[in-house]
C-alpha cells in the first residue's frame, strides 16, 4: 500500500480526474488548496495590490492505493507534462505506508 499524492492547479482538475481513471486508481479524495510561488522583492514591491492573496487556486488529489498502479501514473503524469503550455506542470509523490487499518 502506497499514499499517492498529486497537486495540480485548479484549471486541470479534469484532466487529473482523466489520469486517476487511466491508471486504474478508483478511490481518491481531493481537497481544494492554495499555491504558492516565491515572487522577487521587486515584483513584491511593485504589486499595487499587496493586500490581496498571492496564491493560485490549486487542487490535492491523494488516494492510498496499490503499489503496482503508481508506475503507470507517474507514466501519464509526465506525458501529461510534456504537452502542457503553462509553468504549472502536475506534482506528484509517493509515500510508503509502514502500517494502516
Amino acid at each position: 500500500m502506497k499514499l499517492v499524492i498529486v497537486t495540480a492547479v485548479e484549471e486541470f482538475q479534469k484532466e487529473v480526474l482523466k489520469i486517476f481513471k487511466k491508471a486504474n486508481i478508483e478511490n481518491f479524495s481531493s481537497s481544494d488548496i492554495d499555491g504558492h510561488k516565491n515572487v522577487p522583492q521587486l515584483l513584491k514591491a511593485s504589486n499595487w495590490f499587496s493586500a490581496e492573496k498571492n496564491g493560485n487556486e490549486s487542487i490535492m488529489f491523494f488516494s492510498f492505493t496499490k503499489a503496482e498502479k503508481i508506475d503507470g501514473l507517474f507514466v501519464l503524469i509526465e506525458d501529461f507534462n510534456k504537452n502542457i503550455k503553462t509553468n504549472n506542470p502536475l506534482k506528484a509523490i509517493v509515500l510508503p505506508i509502514e502500517r494502516y487499518i
